[in-house]
């Protein structure tokens, strides 16, 4: 019997073995990207949009069949494989032609409200100003609550302190009503 090489060996041994991703199929995340875009009419970024892509990260069974869109929803496409039971949410840009859609409500049809864009999000710092046209104070608090300019929303120094109320002024700047002479 003739000896094989340690090479020829190992060689032999780990041809049959595949690495464990390409064993596994993944969905095509681009072709859910264009899937979207072509059920609400606008592309990634564009009104009535998707937001942003499909997440990189998720690692999704291929559809042995085609995804289907739904929406817009309550600002989302809804992207589903029946076959295999998964479903995602799309979030959507405002603006579009779905913002100004009706919407059935316990069977009356209501318009949906037009969205604001939100500057404030819920946990990001704000800096809160007090003052008047002789001198403001100002300290940096975080957001409970998001935000668009002119809303008022509640605003904490930490986690365990009181929230107070104060109005979006700007991206990241709020006031206490009752000091509007700046």
């Amino acid at each position: 019997m003739k000896k094989l090489p340690l090479i020829a060996v190992l060689a032999l041994a780990t041809a049959g073995v595949q690495p464990a991703t390409a064993q596994q199929k993944f969905e095509n995340l681009d072709r859910l990207d264009g899937l979207v875009a072509m059920t609400v009419g606008a592309n990634i970024g564009e009104p009535g949009g998707p937001a942003a892509p499909v997440d990189r990260r998720l690692r999704l069974a291929a559809c042995p069949s085609t995804p289907s869109v739904e929406g817009p929803v309550f600002g989302a496409a809804i992207v589903k494989c029946d076959a295999l039971g998964w479903r995602i949410r799309v979030p959507l840009t405002g603006g579009g032609a779905g913002a100004a859609a009706p919407v059935a409500r316990y069977g009356a049809a209501a318009v949906r409200p037009a969205q604001r864009d939100m500057v404030v999000k819920r946990g990001d710092p704000v800096q809160l100003i007090a003052g008047n046209a002789s001198f403001s104070v100002s300290r940096v608090m975080i957001a409970d609550e998001d935000g668009a300019v002119g809303d008022t929303i509640r605003v904490r120094e930490d986690k365990k302190s009181a929230p107070i109320l104060a109005q979006v002024v700007e991206m990241g700047t709020v006031r206490i009503p009752g000091f509007n002479d700046f």
